[in-house]
């Protein structure tokens, strides 16, 4: 997820999951130690195998669910569905706002496969899927084109954010965004995404947490 970067507090994931705790004294890794460990845990295949199980236990879960004409699964887009995974390890897993946004514009992003995987299968099931990304609004032709262009050709709607919520905090504007579809009278069975702040808050449904050891931003 992104929301504007004024409002958001990017890490590294070296800055937040690799601190080794001895007693009351914190012992940081180096940080090159540290982006190695990233990269080997993305590169070795730990990933693809943590993010298979994440998948299949989501199609298991939803595979009792019975879809109606207005049932809905909401995506979220990045890191979710597509992966920007090429743009981080260029930026030594750190974030640069202009190099994303330049990322997002020549949208280089690729599907992520399992996760494409998942959407395929609701689709089958019947369930209509609907993007809630925290893009800002100049973004959302050129997110569409990448959803498209990637194989994300079938979906009811991508919401981006408005100027208006750009003070909100992910949760808030997530949530508020599955009241607002609740209300129109979609009936919201699951959440994707790889922050809990994709998932958290009002109509989320079943949870499926998509890894992501980029970066966590702000609830």
């Amino acid at each position: 997820m992104r929301l504007k970067t004024q409002n958001t507090f990017f890490l590294a994931a070296f800055f937040t999951v690799v601190i080794q705790l001895a007693g009351c004294n914190t012992k940081p890794v180096n940080l090159s130690v540290a982006r190695e460990s990233v990269k080997e845990y993305y590169e070795s295949g730990k990933y693809d195998e943590e993010l298979d199980a994440v998948i299949n236990e989501a199609k298991e879960k939803f595979s009792k669910i019975e879809f109606t004409e207005n049932s809905v699964v909401i995506f979220d887009v990045d890191e979710t569905v597509l992966n920007n995974y090429d743009l981080a390890k260029q930026l030594g897993f750190g974030y640069v706002y202009k190099m994303n946004k330049k990322w997002n514009q020549e949208m280089k992003a690729p599907a992520i496969p399992q996760v494409k995987e998942l959407y395929e299968y609701l689709l089958t099931r019947g369930a209509k899927i609907i993007f809630l990304t925290g893009r800002n609004i100049p973004e959302f032709e050129v997110t569409y084109k990448n959803l498209k262009l990637t194989g994300y050709t079938t979906f009811d709607t991508l919401i981006t954010q408005r100027e208006h919520e750009y003070n909100l905090t992910p949760t808030e504007f997530k949530s508020s965004k599955r009241v607002e579809l609740t209300e129109m009278g979609y009936e919201i069975f699951g959440t994707v995404g790889d922050q809990w702040s994709d998932l958290n808050g009002a109509y989320h449904g079943i949870q499926v947490k998509i890894p992501n050891y980029l970066y966590q931003n702000a609830f």
